[in-house]
């Protein structure tokens, strides 16, 4: 799949979208990029990638309200004449994993000793004065939906679909992030992280592993994980094993990391 500039060829349809453009489902049928069975991808303005980032977290797609809020930046933007640069980066910001999610994940974060190796007090920074630091992505780099769906993750790295997504766009941000930590969020990112270090695309150092979903509905392992739970009160469905192998993945990621 080519890469071509998407911000371009997308940027006059973004602006002729009527005021209810949030009516459509999934998305404005102008903005969609391809289709294949249940799978569909539609164009919304995540393109930036910030140079500066040594931390990369990663998604597995954008979702419906992310994309529309990132719409309507955009087109606000360019109504104001701003250049492409500042219309991409503040659409980009509306990707920054907020809620109880980027509150879990700032305190995971923070625990394995990420703010030491980047020099700051937490990283919450990393949402405020230092966002300089970081990169917010996806493996799927624009929205995909699964019969009108977000996309979930499920069969990602066994749909050539899918997969041709991952190479163009997230395989050449990768590219551009040499020295950044990559930290995956969730095993179908994983997933993809890892087709990028088997193509040699990133290293193994710049992935960190073991982390659990910061997710809400994941608060009893991220509890464990942080050890504010002991194990003696963990529900069954919950393995103290496999959290603490994930934290030992972690701690090693944060040591070996350059």
């Amino acid at each position: 799949m080519k890469t071509p500039n998407e911000f371009e060829r997308f940027a006059e349809a973004i602006v002729s979208l009527p005021v209810n453009f949030s009516s459509s489902f999934p998305l404005p049928a102008c903005l969609k990029m391809a289709e294949e069975g249940r799978l569909s991808t539609y164009y919304a303005p995540f393109d930036h990638v910030r140079q500066t980032a040594r931390i990369v977290i990663v998604g597995i797609t954008p979702g419906r309200k992310q994309a529309l809020e990132a719409i309507s930046v955009a087109r606000q933007q360019i109504n104001c004449g701003a250049t492409i640069e500042t219309i991409l980066s503040k659409a980009k910001a509306m990707a920054s994993f907020a809620g109880p999610m980027r509150l879990n994940l700032i305190s995971m974060l923070d625990n394995i000793g990420i703010p030491d190796r980047l020099g700051i007090h937490s990283t919450a920074e990393l949402w405020a004065s230092r966002n300089d630091l970081v990169h917010f992505t996806s493996v799927l780099r624009y929205p995909v939906f699964e019969t009108d769906e977000n996309f979930g993750g499920n069969g990602l790295m066994r749909s050539r679909f899918l997969v041709a997504q991952v190479e163009a766009w997230f395989a050449t941000e990768a590219q551009s992030l040499r020295n950044a930590l990559f930290i995956p969020l969730g095993p179908a990112v994983l997933s993809a992280c890892t087709h990028l270090l088997t193509k040699g695309i990133i290293k193994e150092n710049q992935i960190l592993r073991g982390l659990p979903h910061p997710s809400g509905a994941n608060a009893e392992r991220i509890a464990y994980f942080m050890g504010r739970k002991p194990k003696e009160l963990l529900s069954t469905k919950t393995s103290s094993a496999s959290i603490d192998a994930g934290r030992e993945l972690a701690l090693k990621g944060v040591s070996s990391w350059k």
